[in-house]
């Protein structure tokens, strides 16, 4: 097959060198860069874990239209990118950012840090497909079997009351796959969320990279994981202050 190709590539090389012989060469012809794969492919791919999470909660945080938000470790060149292009963003990554961008204020910061001092500071948050990274030290943080949840009681007090928290993570049968990140049951997450949280909506990404919006969060279907081994199960959550809550 890709020899089929490469004679297609050819012959079609010969057909448009004579035609631009004919048209007075004015862009004459560099160095060959066959491209054999593509002539039948899609237009582009709209599927996926980082697709349908990065639309989706920009889509959420412009209808709601929070005073401050601000993001932990999501993506620069995907959801960020998104939202930056219709409101201020602040950004939190342990990582650093070497780049000036409009509409986006970065800070280097640990969310795992056992020193956190902004309580209170904004009233809408997102974190996708960051948390299952958090003491695993894939990107240089510090090595914690339970980073994920000092990242989360972190977030929990930056986030005022009945402000909005937007997160995603790798669902399926829980585990570590070291150093790469960790994969949530619903169940668990659930558990850790029921008592600091209302849950607005629960969206999730299947394997094939399928889109499931608003779903029903139905127990018949937490031990099954809505059938994921990989999944991406995206949270919109509003903080809710009560005795037991983390402080």
């Amino acid at each position: 097959m890709r020899l089929l190709r490469r004679l297609v590539f050819y012959i079609d090389y010969l057909r448009i060198k004579r035609q631009a012989k004919a048209a007075g060469m004015y862009f004459p012809f560099g160095k060959l860069y066959p491209c054999l794969d593509e002539r039948n492919a899609d237009s582009g791919s709209a599927s996926g874990h980082y697709f349908h999470q990065d639309l989706l909660v920009a889509r959420r945080i412009f209808k709601n239209n929070p005073q401050r938000h601000v993001d932990i470790g999501s993506r620069i060149d995907g959801f960020i990118a998104h939202v930056a292009v219709f409101r201020e963003i602040e950004v939190f990554d342990i990582r650093p950012l070497n780049n000036v961008i409009p509409n986006i204020i970065f800070k280097q910061f640990d969310l795992m840090s056992n020193n956190f001092k902004l309580k209170d500071y904004c009233d809408s948050v997102s974190s996708l497909h960051a948390i299952e990274h958090f003491g695993l030290g894939r990107y240089g943080d510090k090595l914690d079997y339970n980073g994920h949840l000092k990242g989360l009681k972190n977030i929990y007090k930056m986030l005022k009351k009945n402000g909005k928290f937007y997160f995603s993570v790798p669902i399926g049968p829980q585990r570590i796959e070291f150093n790469a990140h960790r994969v949530f049951s619903v169940k668990y997450l659930i558990k850790l969320i029921q008592d600091k949280y209302q849950i607005d909506s629960f969206s999730y990404v299947n394997d094939e990279g399928d889109l499931f919006r608003d779903v029903s969060l139905n127990p018949e279907y937490f031990e099954k994981h809505y059938g994921c081994k990989y999944g991406c199960g995206i949270f919109e959550l509003t903080k809710i202050t009560k005795s037991n809550s983390l402080n």
